[in-house]
């Protein structure tokens, strides 16, 4: 009945763990380095997205009739700096880009304003975010840029 990847259980004794695999690869080679390497959603995971891209995700946004709306922010965490406030957090929220983009219908215009925020913030997160003013809720975001490390 040892058909998965647990050994098979006896009456009586205990759980002795996973079977180990010698054709599975080390460890160390097949984890995600958590160092120097944030995430941020779920598209986060992918490389970075093209024009192409961005834009059939911007579309999808708007057929679904959402706000893009986007944000911006240096460090991209959140953390406590300011307070300890209890659910106080700073960079829960970054910073809004203009306005939300009420009326938008064509991803072309937000590319304009991506590309606009990324010469003046060029070492800033920029995500893109769309939001549901009906429901009152974000339904999606993406980071669009990540800032490239910079030798010292």
């Amino acid at each position: 009945m040892s058909a998965g990847i647990f050994s098979a259980p006896v009456a009586g004794s205990p759980f002795v763990g996973l079977k180990s695999n010698p054709k599975k690869l080390p460890l160390k080679d097949s984890t995600w380095n958590p160092i120097d390497n944030k995430k941020f959603e779920a598209l986060s995971y992918l490389p970075p997205l093209s024009d192409d891209s961005i834009a059939k995700e911007i579309e999808y946004m708007i057929k679904k009739g959402w706000i893009p709306c986007l944000e911006f922010d240096e460090l991209g965490s959140i953390r406590r700096e300011n307070s300890r406030m209890p659910g106080y957090y700073d960079g829960r929220y970054w910073t809004l880009w203009k306005l939300p983009m009420f009326g938008c219908s064509d991803s072309s215009q937000v590319l304009r304003e991506i590309n606009e925020c990324k010469k003046t913030y060029p070492n800033a997160y920029i995500r893109c975010l769309g939001f549901d003013n009906k429901q009152q809720v974000q339904c999606m975001a993406f980071v669009i840029q990540k800032p490239t490390a910079t030798a010292a």
